[in-house]
């Protein structure tokens, strides 16, 4: 099973697109973990998460803990299927529960009542092709599991 999980082909697309979903996903991550660039850090984020959206603490810490600890997995190459399954679950979700009714665009001109789901978007169709590819020729998943075959 875990094979199967790692095995990934020489496409470098793969890599490129893994590389730009852990680099977006990361600062995000970074303000939710750690509150750096204006984000709320981790206390912030679980109150929010809990009190606004009524998301419950335990998935609030798992977002934390995909668009961090996830973002770092995916710029290695490490369990990038599962690490873009998280990310496309957690897009989807912010999707569904706040920027859906925002509408598409962003709010480049902040003009409306806050940010639309453009960018939503291309996040889950970046993570599908992770989680269909793998993690492409660059990446751990692909040396561990030609430790495992050899």
């Amino acid at each position: 099973m875990w094979k199967r999980l790692l095995q990934t082909n020489g496409d470098p697309t793969a890599v490129v697109l893994r590389l730009t979903l852990g680099a977006v996903m990361l600062p995000h991550g970074a303000q939710k973990l750690l509150g750096w660039f204006g984000g709320a850090g981790f206390s912030g984020t679980v109150d929010y998460f809990s009190a606004v959206l009524g998301i419950p603490a335990p998935l609030a810490i798992l977002v934390i803990l995909f668009e961090s600890v996830g973002a770092v997995a995916l710029l290695a190459g490490f369990l990038s299927r599962v690490m873009a399954l998280g990310i496309a679950a957690i897009m989807a979700v912010a999707v569904l529960k706040v920027h859906l009714a925002v509408g598409f665009f962003m709010n480049w001109l902040g003009n409306q009542p806050g940010e639309g789901f453009e960018f939503h978007l291309l996040a889950l169709a970046i993570a599908f092709y992770v989680i269909v590819k793998g993690s492409g020729p660059a990446s751990v998943d692909r040396r561990l599991v030609a430790l495992t075959s050899a």
